[in-house]
């Protein structure tokens, strides 16, 4: 096939990706503890319908361990041709407060060629562009194609990774997709070449058996909350900096965005400052950050007059590519044991770990992908870094170290992964299917010759 037909494949393709996407984004698979697991199982029936519909000869479930099951495709490689691993998840963050979407979450909603949804980026997305590129070959593949769909990367812990681990042959490939990131802005192609690790742990304060009343003993008697604010608080100083000893601030060899548009992008509100010091790219893909994600405390419109004697918080850490995530979380779990007020009683649980990812200069498959996606965007791409955290890539790199690992996807800065109305450019998943599409092709091209 030529590019232009395999474009054109893509193109007439689109209606069927879009209505499977619709399908998708529809099954709220959340697969976070607490909630429902029957719809978890439904995606991952359907993401293996879907692959089997691309044209790959063999596709099942693969039971993990303590996890949702991943679903694996593969179609044998062409004599002499290389062997691609496409990556991506279906399952999805929990929705948060139904009150604050346009539409709702979990009722997929085309807006100016937009689709609303939960997962509608991150991440079935990225399934729907491997399906979307893998059918405009009928079946016909220029390289050896496996595929993983992962059913639990959004709560982390790294159990996929374990399966890897002990499966090395299942998905040892030459090069290896990773869609689960996208572009700064529409139409502006990238490749992430950086990854931030990350970590996570609850942390709770206690201070008093039970609650008393704020009248007859507030003054005196230590409030749990008050002192769990004080040390959250400090963790960053007055600009927003990171005040744990040795988590210093890194450096990011690569353009980032300009302050307006991450400010468009963030939307941060007028007159409010961004935190933190150093380039937007240094703060965002090369440094620490720390994040409180989540309080236990009484509500407002259910608070009483009393002296809290207890509090929880989530807090999440993201670490530059060559920090060491354990060893960031008890930086942080033992600064915070520092920084506690009169002696309350601190303890930490559920901590959870992903390591980060810094990629090579390049070779034949990042040559193919720049030409694939200069068709396909009409410009060349740009290295780009992320301050999220894939924690399967570290694990791939780890088992497969002579493979490229290309990481681009559907997903922009303004599709609102993690936020009310998320949402997915439909031009750009046509474009990152093209891209992908290509790129089997030129791929398998370059290593014939």
């Amino acid at each position: 096939m030529t590019p232009d037909q395999i474009e054109g494949a893509v193109a007439a393709g689109m209606p069927q990706a879009v209505e499977d996407l619709r399908r998708l984004v529809a099954i709220p698979s959340v697969a976070f503890p607490g909630h429902p697991e029957e719809p978890v199982y439904a995606a991952a029936a359907l993401t293996e319908a879907l692959l089997r519909d691309a044209g790959l000869p063999e596709v099942r479930q693969i039971p993990v361990e303590g996890s949702f099951p991943a679903v694996y495709g593969e179609a044998p490689a062409p004599p002499g041709a290389p062997t691609v691993l496409l990556y991506a998840h279906y399952d999805v963050q929990p929705a948060g407060d139904p009150a604050l979407w346009k539409t709702p979450p979990f009722d997929p909603t085309l807006i100016d060629g937009e689709l609303y949804g939960r997962g509608a980026a991150d991440d079935k997305s990225g399934v729907i562009s491997h399906v979307a590129a893998l059918r405009a070959f009928e079946g016909r593949f220029p390289v050896g194609i496996k595929v993983i769909i992962e059913g639990q990367e959004e709560y982390a812990g790294e159990r996929l990774e374990a399966f890897v681990e002990r499966n090395p042959e299942l998905l040892r490939a030459d090069a290896i997709v990773v869609a689960d990131t996208g572009n700064q802005r529409l139409g502006d192609p990238a490749v992430t070449t950086s990854l931030r690790g990350m970590g996570a742990f609850t942390i709770e304060v206690r201070s008093l058996h039970e609650s008393v009343h704020s009248g007859q003993f507030g003054g005196v008697a230590p409030d749990a909350l008050a002192a769990l604010i004080r040390m959250l608080a400090a963790l960053h100083d007055d600009n927003g900096d990171i005040r744990v000893p040795g988590l210093p601030r890194g450096a990011f060899l690569g353009t980032g965005p300009l302050e307006e548009d991450f400010r468009a992008s963030a939307g941060v509100l007028d007159g409010v400052a961004l935190v933190g010091s150093g380039s937007i790219a240094d703060r965002l893909w090369a440094s620490y950050a720390i994040t409180v994600t989540g309080v236990d405390a009484p509500s407002v419109a259910h608070a009483i007059n009393a002296v809290q004697p207890g509090a929880r918080a989530r807090v999440t850490v993201r670490v530059p590519p060559a920090g060491d995530p354990r060893l960031t979380v008890q930086a942080v779990c033992d600064y915070l044991r520092q920084v506690a007020p009169w002696g309350v009683q601190v303890s930490f649980s559920d901590e959870i770990y992903g390591t980060g990812f810094l990629a090579d200069a390049g070779g034949r498959a990042r040559a193919a992908l720049n030409k694939a996606m200069e068709h396909a965007y009409g410009r060349t791409p740009r290295d780009i870094g992320a301050g999220g955290s894939i924690p399967l890539v570290s694990t791939l790199v780890k088992q497969f170290p002579a493979a490229e690992i290309l990481l681009f996807g559907a997903e922009d800065d303004n599709a609102s992964i993690h936020a009310p109305n998320e949402r997915l450019n439909l031009e750009e998943l046509r474009r990152t299917a093209t891209a992908e599409a290509l790129f089997l092709q030129r791929y398998a091209a370059t290593a014939l010759r």
